[in-house]
C-alpha cells in the first residue's frame, strides 16, 4: 500500500513538473510585448545587470559617472533590444523548438547565431569607453552549439564577462556570469566580432530591422551585400521591415 502511495505521489509530481514546463514553454511562444522591458520584474533585472557590469570595472572606475551611465545604457539596451529583435524576426517559438521550424523552412529567422548578430548590432550603437562587446560559443562545431554575445570591461579577457542570451526564451533575456560557466564547453569568438564589426561599427546607424546575413532560395546564408542576395525573399522581407519601421517610428532607429 505504501509503495502504491509513493508511486501515485511520484506520478503526481511528474505531472506538476510537466505542466510547469509546458506553461513556461507557452509563455515564450510569442515575442515579448513592447511594455515587457518596463515591467517591475524586468526593470529590477536591468538594475541588477547594471550593477554586475559595474563590478567588472577596476575599482577606480566604478564610481565614475560616465562609467555608470555606460553600464546603465548597456543593461537597458540589452533587455529592450532582445525583446525588439524577437518581434522584428517574428520568432514564435523559443530555443530548439524555433530552430526546428527554421530548419524545416517554416520560419526564416531565429537561430541562436541570428540573435547573436542582432544583439551585437544593437549593443554597438554607442561608442564605448569602459566596456566592450564580444561573441562567444558553447560546444562550437557540435550539434549542441550555442552562440551568444557578452559584455566585458574594456581591456579584460574572456571569461570575465556577462553572457547575454536572447535566443533561449524568445527575446526574454537570459543573463549568465561567464566565470560560472563550464570553460571546457564555452569559448570566446573574436573572429565573429571582427566580421560583424565591419557591418556594425561603434556608433553605427543601421536600423534594428537590418540583418547582416540572409538566407537565399537554396537555404544558404550569405552576406546581405552580395548582388545575388538582392533577389532572395529574405532580402525583400528585410527592406519591407525597414520601411515598416520608418512608418511606425519616424526618425528612430529602433522599435523598442
Amino acid at each position: 500500500m505504501r509503495d502504491l502511495l509513493f508511486g501515485l505521489m511520484g506520478l503526481k509530481l511528474c505531472q506538476i513538473v510537466l505542466c510547469l514546463a509546458a506553461a513556461a514553454g507557452l509563455a515564450s511562444c510569442y515575442p515579448p510585448q513592447i511594455q515587457y522591458p518596463y515591467t517591475e520584474m524586468v526593470s529590477n533585472r536591468r538594475l541588477q545587470l547594471k550593477d554586475n557590469l559595474i563590478a567588472l570595472l577596476p575599482v577606480e572606475q566604478q564610481l565614475q559617472p560616465e562609467a555608470r551611465q555606460e553600464a546603465t545604457w548597456l543593461a537597458d539596451t540589452a533587455y529592450k533590444a532582445a525583446a525588439g529583435i524577437a518581434r522584428v524576426n517574428g520568432s514564435m517559438f523559443p530555443g530548439w523548438i524555433g530552430n526546428a521550424f527554421i530548419n524545416a523552412r517554416l520560419q526564416d529567422r531565429g537561430l541562436c547565431w541570428h540573435y547573436q548578430h542582432d544583439m551585437y548590432r544593437e549593443l554597438r550603437r554607442r561608442p564605448l569607453r569602459y566596456f566592450r562587446i564580444g561573441c562567444c560559443v558553447r560546444d562550437g562545431g557540435k550539434a549542441s552549439e550555442h552562440n551568444c554575445v557578452y559584455i566585458a570591461a574594456r581591456g579584460s579577457s574572456w571569461p570575465h564577462a556577462w553572457v547575454l542570451d536572447a535566443w533561449m526564451w524568445n527575446g526574454r533575456l537570459k543573463v549568465d556570469d561567464a566565470r560560472q560557466l563550464n570553460q571546457k564547453r564555452w569559448a570566446d569568438l573574436p573572429g565573429i566580432c571582427r566580421v560583424q564589426s565591419i557591418y556594425y561599427q561603434e556608433g553605427h546607424m543601421w536600423p534594428i530591422e537590418h540583418w547582416s546575413v540572409l538566407r537565399d532560395d537554396s537555404g544558404n546564408y550569405e552576406g546581405y551585400w552580395l548582388p545575388e542576395m538582392k533577389y532572395s525573399p529574405q532580402y525583400e522581407r528585410m527592406y519591407k521591415n525597414i520601411e515598416k519601421g520608418k512608418m511606425k517610428h519616424p526618425g528612430m532607429l529602433t522599435n523598442y
